[in-house]
This record gives C-alpha cells, structure tokens and sequence, in this order.
C-alpha cells in the first residue's frame, strides 16, 4: 500500500504540473517528489490530473504512445513505451494557425493515427484484433510540449506530465490498413521543401500496430480502456523536430497523404 509521504509526493507533483500547464509557466522536474524510478507512481499523478481535467469538462478523445524508440528508451533508461491522454481542445485543424502562446518549448514528429471503429478493451488484445477494430489510419503530427523547464526530464518527468503531450493534428486523407505495409512506410517532415526528419514504420516498436497492442494491452487494466472512437497516436516515425515561430511544417507518411501544422509568428519566447 503507498504511504501517506507517497500520497503527499504523488498530490504535490501533479499540484505543481496543473499549475504549470494552467499559467504556461514551465516548472521543475517532479522526480525528486516521487521515489527514485517510480513508474506507477508517475502514472499516478497523471491520473490525477487526467480526473481532475475530466470534471473541469475536457472530453477524453484518445491517447498518444511514446517512447517507442529503443534510441530514447536507452537514453531514458526504460525496456517499454509509455502512454498520455489527449482530450478534444488538443485538437489543431490541417493547415489551422497554431498560437504559441498555447505552448510552452513545443517540438513536433510525425506518426501514424489509428482511429478505432470497435472497442479493444482486453488484456490480451492481439494484433488481430487491432486490424478488426482498425477504422482508418491517417498521417498525424504530434506538437509535444513539456511542463518541466528546458526539457530537463527523465522517464518519471514525462509519464507524470502526461507523457509530455501538447496538441495534435490529423491529415485528411483516412486509409483502411487493407493493402498498406506500415513497418515499410516511409515518413518525413518537411518546410520551406526541406526535410529535416526522415524515418519508417519500422522505427515504431518494429510496426505500428505493435504500439497499439501494448497500449491497448496496457490501458485494459485502467479505468480508461480503449474504446470505439479512440484516436492512438502510435509514436514517432522519426527524430523530434523543435518549432521555430512562423514556420510550416509538413507531415507525409508514404501511402497515407500529409497534414500540415503552421505556428505562428512571434508570438513565442
């Protein structure tokens, strides 16, 4: 059972993260409150404040999966990905102006989304399963963004601050998995023509259908299973790109089309 200095470390972080994303301030690392590599008690504090969003009417829309390179799994000291929620404000049109004002020191990579048509909501869900519940996938950039000043963060940092998310943009152009091989599926983003990073499928956990299993795996034994309707981001196809205002960025995955995601200019630090 977690002690009551549990309990007071696991309320004083996720205090100090609310705090952080309300004003857009950025805040210290939270580690030093929980014990040293606790997973489950950062896990504990985005709950926290998960509910806490929840009753102040944020609507749960799906979850983002992280750290499904083994690079940054290695670099952070963990063997597994790790997961956030995203809720519908989260939610940026293609080509719709971001105001970095909404940001704190936001970077961007380009995934693959699945939005699910049925629920996967079993602890033994397999990769069968996630192609049935499979609606439609679609090129997706993830704008993540850390609470935690100058990204001074280790594995507990970023689980408890919900898993570093900030927004998320979907293309428009949705793709039944029939016919397309993911794990080869190449992936780059682009401005002004130029790519500034390339990657695969195959730099997803192997596919990105595997992420989906693990997280759907993960998430049945919470309050908060996957569900029809649920967007995943599954993770990122290649290296993290950091936002300069005024810039365009563009997001393909081969077979998949783009999305688009435009900050605008000088309204950030």
């Amino acid at each position: 059972m977690p002690s009551s200095t549990d309990d007071d470390g696991i309320a004083e972080a996720a205090q100090r993260l609310w705090d952080a994303r309300t004003s857009n301030l950025p805040c210290a690392p939270v580690r030093s409150l929980l014990r040293g590599g606790d997973i489950e008690a950062a896990y504990a504090v985005q709950e926290v404040n998960t509910r806490r969003a929840l009753s102040g009417g944020r609507r749960l829309v799906g979850r983002k999966i992280g750290l499904t390179s083994p690079a940054v799994q290695k670099q952070l000291g963990v063997g597994q990905p790790d997961f956030g929620v995203l809720f519908g404000d989260m939610a940026v049109c293609d080509g719709e102006e971001i105001d970095l004002t909404r940001l704190i020191d936001p970077r961007i990579e380009v995934e693959v989304a699945f939005v699910l048509g049925a629920d996967l909501s079993d602890e033994w869900t397999t990769t069968a399963d996630v192609l049935r519940a499979t609606a439609c996938v679609v090129t997706a950039i993830e704008v993540v963004d850390s609470r935690v000043a100058a990204w001074d963060i280790g594995i507990v940092d970023t689980v408890a601050d919900n898993a570093s998310s900030g927004l998320f943009l979907l293309g428009g152009s949705p793709r039944r998995l029939e016919g397309l091989e993911l794990r080869e599926s190449g992936a780059v983003i682009l401005a002004g023509g130029e790519p500034l990073s390339v990657g695969a499928g195959a730099a997803c956990l192997g596919h990105p259908v595997n992420a989906v299993v693990w997280l759907a795996r993960r998430l049945a034994r919470t309050a908060y299973p996957l569900s029809a309707g649920d967007v995943v981001l599954s993770g990122a196809l290649g290296p993290m790109i950091r936002v300069t205002a005024g810039t365009v960025y563009e997001a393909h995955v081969s077979g998949l089309g783009s999305v688009r995601a435009v900050f605008a200019k000088g309204n950030h630090p």
